[in-house]
């Protein structure tokens, strides 16, 4: 990969692969967007690609039609090499290096920890159903 190409997003399906040249890339129908997108599913402002820590993230800007990583929709995703990024139905695989010392490890890691409990467990509404303890409460009186 030249020097100066942080990676590339490949099409599935067949096309040109789509260069990466900095470090912040936004996704999106307007003619402002990085990478402009010219179809109706696609929001104006839809996703942006963050590279930070020796990885890429994507990051979903409120799209209508949703990006997804690997077939699960997200709202934001740390993205390993060869990853499938849908953005809205449009796939494609990123295609990149792993920066030296980068963080994707822990970023994953971190992401997983986020949604082992369910909504309604955060809030303390309801019992944890992996067997850990969820937020104390005090004496009822």
């Amino acid at each position: 990969m030249p020097r100066n190409l942080l990676g590339e997003l490949v099409p599935i399906g067949g096309g040109d692969p789509i260069p990466l040249l900095t470090e912040v890339v936004t996704i999106g129908r307007r003619e402002s967007c990085d990478i402009c997108l010219k179809f109706q599913n696609i929001s104006g402002s839809h996703c942006e690609l963050c590279f930070a820590d020796g990885y890429w993230l994507v990051r979903d800007l409120g799209s209508t039609n949703g990006v997804k990583v690997n077939g699960e929709r997200t709202p934001k995703k740390a993205l390993r090499p060869d990853d499938e990024v849908s953005v809205a139905t449009h796939r494609y695989k990123i295609r990149y290096e792993l920066a030296p010392g980068n963080k994707l490890d822990e970023a994953l890691a971190q992401q997983e920890d986020i949604f082992t409990q369910s909504l309604m467990e955060k809030a303390g509404l309801e019992k944890p159903k992996s067997g850990k303890p969820g937020p104390k409460s005090g004496p009822r009186g």
